[in-house]
Protein backbone atom coordinates (compact mmCIF):
# COMPACT_ATOMS: atom_id res chain seq x y z
CA UNK A 1 0.00 0.00 0.00
CA UNK A 2 1.39 3.14 -0.80
CA UNK A 3 1.74 5.97 1.58
CA UNK A 4 -0.22 9.14 1.16
CA UNK A 5 1.04 12.14 -0.07
CA UNK A 6 -0.38 15.21 1.69
CA UNK A 7 -1.19 18.24 -0.64
CA UNK A 8 1.58 21.38 -0.08
CA UNK A 9 -1.91 23.07 -0.78
CA UNK A 10 -3.74 21.90 2.46
CA UNK A 11 -2.92 24.82 4.52
CA UNK A 12 -1.21 27.00 2.06
CA UNK A 13 -3.78 28.54 -0.54
CA UNK A 14 -6.13 29.71 1.38
CA UNK A 15 -5.08 31.66 4.23
CA UNK A 16 -8.16 33.19 5.44
CA UNK A 17 -9.44 29.69 6.12
CA UNK A 18 -8.75 27.29 8.90
CA UNK A 19 -6.08 24.93 8.72
CA UNK A 20 -8.07 21.87 8.01
CA UNK A 21 -10.38 24.02 5.84
CA UNK A 22 -10.64 21.09 2.83
CA UNK A 23 -11.09 22.03 -1.10
CA UNK A 24 -13.26 19.98 -2.89
CA UNK A 25 -15.13 20.13 -6.05
CA UNK A 26 -18.37 19.35 -7.81
CA UNK A 27 -18.79 17.44 -11.00
CA UNK A 28 -22.36 17.72 -12.32
CA UNK A 29 -24.67 20.79 -11.19
CA UNK A 30 -28.05 20.48 -11.72
CA UNK A 31 -30.25 19.84 -8.81
CA UNK A 32 -28.14 17.61 -6.90
CA UNK A 33 -24.51 19.61 -7.66
CA UNK A 34 -26.06 23.04 -6.68
CA UNK A 35 -27.87 21.62 -3.58
CA UNK A 36 -24.13 20.55 -2.72
CA UNK A 37 -22.86 23.95 -3.57
CA UNK A 38 -25.68 25.47 -0.94
CA UNK A 39 -25.05 22.52 1.39
CA UNK A 40 -20.88 23.71 1.31
CA UNK A 41 -21.36 27.53 1.73
CA UNK A 42 -21.64 27.89 5.70
CA UNK A 43 -19.40 24.90 6.18
CA UNK A 44 -15.74 26.17 8.08
CA UNK A 45 -14.00 22.92 7.33
CA UNK A 46 -14.48 22.49 3.77
CA UNK A 47 -15.15 24.61 0.73
CA UNK A 48 -16.10 24.55 -2.92
CA UNK A 49 -13.11 25.54 -4.94
CA UNK A 50 -14.21 23.68 -8.43
CA UNK A 51 -17.27 23.14 -10.52
CA UNK A 52 -18.04 21.07 -13.52
CA UNK A 53 -20.89 20.32 -16.36
CA UNK A 54 -21.33 19.28 -19.31
CA UNK A 55 -20.45 22.47 -21.33
CA UNK A 56 -17.62 23.85 -18.67
CA UNK A 57 -16.00 24.29 -15.34
CA UNK A 58 -14.81 26.90 -12.61
CA UNK A 59 -11.66 26.98 -10.70
CA UNK A 60 -10.75 28.70 -8.18
CA UNK A 61 -8.60 28.00 -4.94
CA UNK A 62 -9.46 30.46 -2.67
CA UNK A 63 -13.36 29.33 -2.28
CA UNK A 64 -15.99 29.61 -4.79
CA UNK A 65 -19.24 31.61 -4.72
CA UNK A 66 -21.99 28.86 -4.53
CA UNK A 67 -24.55 31.44 -5.67
CA UNK A 68 -22.37 33.10 -8.50
CA UNK A 69 -22.28 29.29 -9.58
CA UNK A 70 -25.67 28.66 -9.38
CA UNK A 71 -26.85 31.93 -11.34
CA UNK A 72 -24.41 31.45 -14.12
CA UNK A 73 -25.71 27.37 -14.25
CA UNK A 74 -29.58 28.44 -14.91
CA UNK A 75 -28.67 32.42 -16.83
CA UNK A 76 -26.07 30.78 -19.57
CA UNK A 77 -26.34 26.99 -19.16
CA UNK A 78 -23.03 26.55 -17.56
CA UNK A 79 -20.74 27.69 -14.48
CA UNK A 80 -18.37 28.18 -17.08
CA UNK A 81 -19.58 31.73 -17.42
CA UNK A 82 -18.56 32.66 -13.97
CA UNK A 83 -17.09 35.38 -14.69
CA UNK A 84 -13.61 34.66 -12.05
CA UNK A 85 -12.40 31.12 -13.34
CA UNK A 86 -14.87 29.93 -15.49
CA UNK A 87 -14.75 28.47 -18.94
CA UNK A 88 -16.60 26.67 -21.35
CA UNK A 89 -14.87 23.66 -22.31
CA UNK A 90 -16.05 20.55 -24.35
CA UNK A 91 -14.38 18.40 -21.90
CA UNK A 92 -14.92 19.83 -18.92
CA UNK A 93 -14.45 17.41 -16.30
CA UNK A 94 -10.89 16.16 -18.04
CA UNK A 95 -9.56 20.22 -17.90
CA UNK A 96 -10.79 20.72 -14.68
CA UNK A 97 -9.15 17.28 -13.07
CA UNK A 98 -5.69 19.26 -14.84
CA UNK A 99 -6.42 22.50 -13.52
CA UNK A 100 -7.77 22.42 -10.14
CA UNK A 101 -4.41 21.26 -8.48
CA UNK A 102 -5.55 22.52 -5.19
CA UNK A 103 -8.74 20.24 -5.16
CA UNK A 104 -8.28 17.52 -2.51
CA UNK A 105 -11.51 15.69 -2.95
CA UNK A 106 -14.67 15.36 -5.61
CA UNK A 107 -18.47 14.55 -4.91
CA UNK A 108 -19.72 13.04 -8.27
CA UNK A 109 -22.70 14.45 -8.44
CA UNK A 110 -23.56 12.82 -11.96
CA UNK A 111 -26.17 11.18 -13.88
CA UNK A 112 -25.31 7.49 -14.23
CA UNK A 113 -26.62 7.10 -17.49
CA UNK A 114 -25.40 5.09 -19.28
CA UNK A 115 -24.75 2.80 -16.66
CA UNK A 116 -20.70 2.91 -17.67
CA UNK A 117 -21.05 6.91 -16.89
CA UNK A 118 -19.42 6.79 -13.52
CA UNK A 119 -16.75 4.87 -14.17
CA UNK A 120 -15.39 6.49 -17.24
CA UNK A 121 -14.88 9.32 -15.15
CA UNK A 122 -12.92 7.61 -12.22
CA UNK A 123 -10.96 6.68 -14.93
CA UNK A 124 -10.13 10.16 -15.92
CA UNK A 125 -8.97 10.90 -12.59
CA UNK A 126 -6.45 7.71 -12.64
CA UNK A 127 -5.31 8.23 -16.32
CA UNK A 128 -4.83 11.82 -15.04
CA UNK A 129 -2.25 10.88 -12.34
CA UNK A 130 -4.81 13.46 -9.65
CA UNK A 131 -4.69 11.60 -5.98
CA UNK A 132 -7.47 12.48 -3.00
CA UNK A 133 -10.92 11.24 -2.18
CA UNK A 134 -13.93 10.57 -4.86
CA UNK A 135 -17.17 10.29 -3.54
CA UNK A 136 -20.37 9.02 -5.19
CA UNK A 137 -23.93 8.96 -4.82
CA UNK A 138 -24.78 5.87 -7.16
CA UNK A 139 -27.76 4.35 -7.18
CA UNK A 140 -27.58 0.83 -9.33
CA UNK A 141 -25.85 -2.21 -8.08
CA UNK A 142 -24.14 -2.90 -11.10
CA UNK A 143 -22.94 0.08 -11.41
CA UNK A 144 -21.11 0.06 -8.03
CA UNK A 145 -19.93 -3.50 -9.53
CA UNK A 146 -18.14 -1.36 -11.86
CA UNK A 147 -16.50 0.44 -8.94
CA UNK A 148 -15.25 -2.82 -7.01
CA UNK A 149 -13.16 -3.52 -10.07
CA UNK A 150 -11.14 -0.79 -10.35
CA UNK A 151 -10.24 -1.41 -6.60
CA UNK A 152 -6.51 -2.34 -7.89
CA UNK A 153 -6.33 0.09 -10.12
CA UNK A 154 -7.64 2.76 -7.81
CA UNK A 155 -4.99 1.34 -4.79
CA UNK A 156 -2.20 1.93 -7.20
CA UNK A 157 -3.36 5.67 -8.40
CA UNK A 158 -3.04 6.82 -4.59
CA UNK A 159 -7.48 7.50 -4.51
CA UNK A 160 -9.70 6.73 -1.73
CA UNK A 161 -13.01 6.13 -3.24
CA UNK A 162 -16.23 6.43 -1.24
CA UNK A 163 -19.18 4.61 -2.84
CA UNK A 164 -23.07 4.65 -2.53
CA UNK A 165 -22.67 7.27 0.07
CA UNK A 166 -25.99 9.38 -0.53
CA UNK A 167 -29.10 8.68 0.69
CA UNK A 168 -30.11 5.39 -0.61
CA UNK A 169 -27.83 3.87 -0.77
CA UNK A 170 -26.03 5.36 1.76
CA UNK A 171 -27.24 7.18 4.78
CA UNK A 172 -29.96 3.82 5.11
CA UNK A 173 -27.57 1.48 4.18
CA UNK A 174 -25.04 2.79 7.57
CA UNK A 175 -28.08 2.61 9.73
CA UNK A 176 -29.47 -0.76 8.62
CA UNK A 177 -25.41 -1.65 9.03
CA UNK A 178 -25.19 0.01 12.43
CA UNK A 179 -29.33 -1.71 13.49
CA UNK A 180 -27.85 -5.28 12.68
CA UNK A 181 -25.79 -5.34 15.56
CA UNK A 182 -28.82 -6.45 17.96
CA UNK A 183 -29.43 -9.53 16.07
CA UNK A 184 -27.22 -12.61 15.92
CA UNK A 185 -29.47 -13.48 12.41
CA UNK A 186 -30.75 -10.77 9.84
CA UNK A 187 -34.01 -11.79 8.42
CA UNK A 188 -34.59 -8.97 5.66
CA UNK A 189 -33.60 -5.27 5.70
CA UNK A 190 -36.36 -3.08 3.62
CA UNK A 191 -36.00 0.55 2.51
CA UNK A 192 -39.02 2.46 1.57
CA UNK A 193 -38.20 5.85 0.64
CA UNK A 194 -40.64 9.12 -0.24
CA UNK A 195 -39.17 11.95 -2.58
CA UNK A 196 -41.39 15.32 -3.30
CA UNK A 197 -39.65 17.99 -5.56
CA UNK A 198 -41.71 21.19 -6.74
CA UNK A 199 -40.64 20.77 -10.18
CA UNK A 200 -39.40 18.09 -11.81
CA UNK A 201 -37.26 19.97 -14.19
CA UNK A 202 -34.90 20.87 -10.89
CA UNK A 203 -33.48 17.22 -10.81
CA UNK A 204 -34.14 15.67 -14.64
CA UNK A 205 -31.16 12.82 -13.92
CA UNK A 206 -32.12 12.13 -11.08
CA UNK A 207 -35.83 11.40 -12.03
CA UNK A 208 -34.61 10.04 -15.39
CA UNK A 209 -32.93 7.05 -13.19
CA UNK A 210 -35.62 6.86 -11.43
CA UNK A 211 -37.82 6.04 -14.58
CA UNK A 212 -35.43 3.56 -15.29
CA UNK A 213 -36.29 1.48 -12.29
CA UNK A 214 -39.97 1.34 -13.92
CA UNK A 215 -41.05 -1.97 -15.27
CA UNK A 216 -41.10 -1.81 -19.64
CA UNK A 217 -38.18 0.46 -19.15
CA UNK A 218 -34.97 0.44 -18.18
CA UNK A 219 -31.20 2.19 -18.10
CA UNK A 220 -31.23 3.23 -22.30
CA UNK A 221 -34.66 3.98 -22.58
CA UNK A 222 -34.52 6.08 -19.80
CA UNK A 223 -31.56 7.83 -21.23
CA UNK A 224 -33.01 8.39 -24.43
CA UNK A 225 -36.19 10.11 -23.49
CA UNK A 226 -36.37 13.47 -24.52
CA UNK A 227 -37.60 16.36 -21.63
CA UNK A 228 -41.17 16.19 -23.50
CA UNK A 229 -41.42 12.32 -22.92
CA UNK A 230 -40.66 12.92 -19.62
CA UNK A 231 -43.23 15.48 -18.91
CA UNK A 232 -45.63 13.11 -21.01
CA UNK A 233 -45.36 10.49 -18.83
CA UNK A 234 -45.36 12.24 -15.80
CA UNK A 235 -49.01 13.69 -16.65
CA UNK A 236 -50.15 9.90 -17.27
CA UNK A 237 -48.83 9.48 -13.68
CA UNK A 238 -50.53 12.38 -12.06
CA UNK A 239 -46.41 13.44 -11.21
CA UNK A 240 -45.95 9.79 -8.99
CA UNK A 241 -43.59 7.49 -9.91
CA UNK A 242 -44.25 4.62 -7.60
CA UNK A 243 -40.97 1.71 -7.55
CA UNK A 244 -40.46 -1.04 -6.38
CA UNK A 245 -37.80 -3.69 -6.03
CA UNK A 246 -35.30 -1.52 -7.56
CA UNK A 247 -31.96 -2.50 -8.25
CA UNK A 248 -30.27 -0.43 -5.71
CA UNK A 249 -26.89 -1.05 -4.65
CA UNK A 250 -27.56 -1.52 -0.66
CA UNK A 251 -27.88 -4.88 -1.14
CA UNK A 252 -24.26 -5.40 -2.49
CA UNK A 253 -23.16 -2.77 0.12
CA UNK A 254 -24.66 -4.79 2.70
CA UNK A 255 -23.53 -8.16 1.46
CA UNK A 256 -20.26 -6.71 1.29
CA UNK A 257 -20.35 -5.83 5.20
CA UNK A 258 -21.25 -9.38 5.97
CA UNK A 259 -24.42 -8.25 7.69
CA UNK A 260 -26.92 -10.42 5.26
CA UNK A 261 -27.48 -12.00 1.71
CA UNK A 262 -28.23 -9.33 -1.13
CA UNK A 263 -31.74 -11.42 -1.57
CA UNK A 264 -32.65 -10.24 1.78
CA UNK A 265 -32.49 -6.55 0.96
CA UNK A 266 -35.58 -4.71 -0.84
CA UNK A 267 -35.57 -1.26 -1.83
CA UNK A 268 -38.23 0.83 -3.59
CA UNK A 269 -40.55 3.89 -3.17
CA UNK A 270 -42.97 6.96 -4.14
CA UNK A 271 -41.51 10.58 -5.77
CA UNK A 272 -44.18 13.21 -5.91
CA UNK A 273 -42.68 15.35 -9.10
CA UNK A 274 -45.00 17.86 -8.26
CA UNK A 275 -45.05 18.83 -4.69
CA UNK A 276 -42.35 19.27 -2.36
CA UNK A 277 -43.83 17.50 0.05
CA UNK A 278 -43.00 13.92 0.78
CA UNK A 279 -45.48 11.46 -0.10
CA UNK A 280 -44.35 9.13 2.53
CA UNK A 281 -41.45 8.96 5.50
CA UNK A 282 -38.53 7.53 4.33
CA UNK A 283 -37.41 4.48 6.26
CA UNK A 284 -35.44 1.32 6.58
CA UNK A 285 -36.94 -1.96 8.73
CA UNK A 286 -34.15 -4.04 9.96
CA UNK A 287 -35.57 -7.62 11.16
CA UNK A 288 -33.24 -9.87 12.80
CA UNK A 289 -33.24 -12.82 15.35
CA UNK A 290 -31.71 -11.75 18.98
CA UNK A 291 -29.61 -14.03 20.49
CA UNK A 292 -32.22 -14.74 23.16
CA UNK A 293 -34.37 -16.05 20.13
CA UNK A 294 -36.80 -13.17 19.86
CA UNK A 295 -37.61 -11.68 16.63
CA UNK A 296 -37.65 -8.36 16.43
CA UNK A 297 -38.00 -5.13 14.08
CA UNK A 298 -35.54 -1.94 13.96
CA UNK A 299 -36.61 1.17 12.72
CA UNK A 300 -35.05 3.89 11.49
CA UNK A 301 -37.24 7.19 10.15
CA UNK A 302 -35.71 10.15 8.35
CA UNK A 303 -37.70 13.57 9.51
CA UNK A 304 -40.23 14.37 7.13
CA UNK A 305 -38.92 17.58 6.64
CA UNK A 306 -35.61 16.65 5.35
CA UNK A 307 -35.12 16.56 1.43
CA UNK A 308 -33.82 14.36 -0.92
CA UNK A 309 -30.84 16.29 -1.06
CA UNK A 310 -30.40 17.44 2.34
CA UNK A 311 -30.17 13.80 2.74
CA UNK A 312 -28.02 12.73 -0.20
CA UNK A 313 -25.48 16.02 0.34
CA UNK A 314 -25.33 15.87 3.89
CA UNK A 315 -23.63 11.97 4.22
CA UNK A 316 -22.20 12.64 0.64
CA UNK A 317 -19.94 15.37 2.32
CA UNK A 318 -19.49 13.22 5.51
CA UNK A 319 -18.12 10.44 3.67
CA UNK A 320 -15.79 12.34 1.95
CA UNK A 321 -13.90 14.12 5.18
CA UNK A 322 -14.05 10.49 6.69
CA UNK A 323 -12.32 9.42 3.25
CA UNK A 324 -9.79 12.15 3.37
CA UNK A 325 -8.78 10.53 6.92
CA UNK A 326 -8.61 7.43 5.44
CA UNK A 327 -6.42 8.76 2.54
CA UNK A 328 -3.87 10.92 4.98
CA UNK A 329 -3.54 7.70 6.65
CA UNK A 330 -2.01 5.94 3.25
CA UNK A 331 -5.41 3.71 2.65
CA UNK A 332 -6.34 4.20 -0.94
CA UNK A 333 -9.05 1.82 -2.58
CA UNK A 334 -12.95 1.74 -2.81
CA UNK A 335 -14.91 1.68 0.53
CA UNK A 336 -18.76 1.88 1.04
CA UNK A 337 -20.93 3.46 3.16
CA UNK A 338 -21.98 0.52 5.22
CA UNK A 339 -18.26 -0.12 6.49
CA UNK A 340 -16.81 3.09 7.38
CA UNK A 341 -18.89 6.09 9.57
CA UNK A 342 -19.21 9.26 8.10
CA UNK A 343 -17.23 12.53 9.75
CA UNK A 344 -19.37 15.67 10.63
CA UNK A 345 -18.65 18.70 8.48
CA UNK A 346 -18.51 21.74 10.55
Amino acid sequence: MRVATVPTTASSVVSSQPNEWIRVGVLGFGGLGQAAARVLAPKQEMGLVAAADRDGFVYNANGLDPDQCINAYRTGGSVGDVTAGGQRAENSIGQLIQAATAAEGYFLALPNLPNTFMASVVEQFIEAGWQGVLVDALKRTSAMEQMLALQGRLEEAGITYMTGCGATPGLLTAAAAVAAQSYAEIHSVKITFGVGIANWEAYRATIREDIAHMPDYGVETARAMTDEEVAALLDRTNGILALENMEHADDLMLELAGICDRHQVTVGGVVDTRNPKKPLSTNVKVTGRTFEGKISTHTFTLGDETSMAANVCGPAFGYLKAGRSLHRRGIYGVFTAAEVMPQFVR
